[in-house]
C-alpha cells in the first residue's frame, strides 16, 4: 500500500487470500492489513488460519460499517478494524498504535515487565506469568490473543479493583478513538470462554453500570 510505503513501512500487496496466507508463512510479517472482501478466500477465513500459523497484528477493512461485522471481525482475532473511506492519516495511525504494543516474535514471548509485584500471579488454578506473557490454569496453557492476554493483565493488577471501560481502553490501546465500547465488551466475552473452558468461571466479575473487576481466588 501507497500509504505505509509513504510512511517508511516495508509493504508487500497482494490481491487475494491464498496468496496473503502463502506471504505470511514466507516473510512473518508484524501486521497485516486484511480486507474483509477478498477473492478466493474471504478476509474472515484469512483471520482465522492467520491466527494458527502467525503472531501477527491484524487490521482488518471493510465496506460495510454495520456493527455485526464489526464484532465478527474482532471475535475471530483481528486486533482492529477501520470502515471504508478512510483517511491515510487514520490508517497509519491505527498501525502506528498496534506496532507499539507488546508483540510475540518468531513464535517466543518478548519479556515485559509486569505492572504488578512480582513475576506470577495465582488466582486458584490459574497463574499469569507477567514477564513471559502466559496464562496456564493447572498447569496447562491457555492461548490468549494479545489484547485477551493484556484485558487479563489489567484486570490482575489488583484483584477487587474495578476498571472501567474507559481505563481498559487507554491501558490497552492508548485511549483515543482506536477502540470503543464494543471492542472492549467482545474481547472480555473471548477472554471469559476461554478461561470457562479451562475451568475458571467466576474469575471476572461485571460491575453493573461501571465496569469489570477480578475477584481474588484461594
Amino acid at each position: 500500500m501507497a500509504l505505509l510505503q509513504d510512511a517508511a513501512y516495508d509493504v508487500r500487496s497482494v490481491a487475494d487470500g491464498e496468496t496473503a496466507l502463502a506471504v505470511v508463512a514466507d516473510w512473518a510479517p508484524d501486521l497485516v492489513v486484511l480486507d474483509l472482501n477478498l477473492p478466493r478466500l474471504d478476509g474472515v477465513e484469512v483471520c482465522r488460519r492467520l491466527r494458527l500459523m502467525s503472531t501477527a497484528y491484524v487490521l482488518m477493512l471493510t465496506a460495510r460499517s454495520d456493527e455485526l461485522d464489526r464484532l465478527v471481525g474482532l471475535t475471530i482475532g483481528a486486533d482492529d478494524y477501520v470502515t471504508k473511506p478512510f483517511s491515510a492519516r487514520e490508517l497509519v495511525a491505527r498501525v502506528q498504535v498496534l506496532l507499539r504494543r507488546p508483540r510475540l516474535i518468531q513464535g517466543a514471548p518478548v519479556p515485559v515487565p509486569g505492572p504488578g509485584p512480582g513475576a506470577q500471579r495465582a488466582f486458584g488454578p490459574l497463574t499469569l506469568d507477567t514477564e513471559g506473557r502466559d496464562v496456564s490454569v493447572g498447569g496447562i496453557p491457555v492461548p490468549l490473543t494479545r489484547i485477551e492476554y493484556d484485558v487479563l493483565d489489567a484486570l490482575t493488577e489488583r484483584p477487587g479493583r474495578v476498571l472501567t471501560r474507559d481505563v481498559l481502553r487507554e491501558r490497552i490501546w492508548g485511549g483515543g478513538w482506536f477502540a470503543d465500547d464494543h471492542a472492549v465488551d467482545v474481547h472480555l466475552s473471548n477472554l471469559r470462554r476461554k478461561l470457562t473452558a479451562a475451568g475458571v468461571t467466576d474469575l471476572i466479575t461485571t460491575v453493573r453500570g461501571v465496569g469489570y473487576r477480578t475477584t481474588p481466588q484461594t
